[in-house]
């Protein structure tokens, strides 16, 4: 049941691959073209910004599964295991609410991305602005199997607190932590 998952995010994690190495032959091309013979591909510079728009999203996704986030566990590390299960309630809570925000936004917002059409490409919006279907319907199974999880009893104290250090900064608490005793 894991290889499914762990396939959708390798995929994702290989269109960030494609989606940087599109955007940099783009830039790169579009500014060599105008600097070397004063012309340009007029596309690369729309095309680059909407697969800008596809990798920030795909990465926001791959973040969230790997705990990349920006977080802040000053206080919820130092709370007794049931403050850290009420933290992790309302914060999984909070972000499940917010996917489904961003769900109804894309969704009433559909109608007009369907008929709204790139000046350049002729692409419709929706194919650049209905990644927040993915995202959102993603990002939301995520929330809800943490909830699931929490209040299943079946999380562990490690998950708890859904923060990953940065590199070094578990050495340098560690050492703070060896000279005060």
């Amino acid at each position: 049941m894991q290889i499914l998952p762990r396939c959708f995010f390798k995929l994702l994690e290989f269109l960030v691959v494609i989606l940087m190495v599109a955007m940099v032959a783009m830039v790169f091309g579009n500014v060599f073209l105008r600097y070397a013979f004063n012309s340009g591909i007029t596309i690369s510079d729309e095309m680059s910004r909407y697969c800008f728009i596809w990798l920030t999203y795909i990465g926001a996704m791959i973040a969230m599964r790997e705990g990349g986030h920006l977080g802040v566990d000053t206080l919820v590390k130092h709370l007794t295991r049931s403050g850290k299960k009420v933290c992790l309630f309302l914060s999984e809570s909070l972000m499940l609410y917010c996917n489904g925000l961003f769900m109804l936004g894309t969704w009433k917002m559909h109608d007009l991305q369907v008929t709204n059409v790139s000046p350049v490409a002729g692409l419709s919006m929706i194919w650049v602005f209905g990644i927040g279907y993915v995202v959102s319907l993603v990002m939301g199974m995520m929330n809800i199997r943490v909830l699931y999880r929490l209040l299943s009893g079946r999380i562990t104290e490690a998950e708890l607190i859904q923060v990953v250090e940065a590199e070094g900064l578990a050495d340098v608490e560690k050492s703070l932590q060896t000279a005060k005793a």
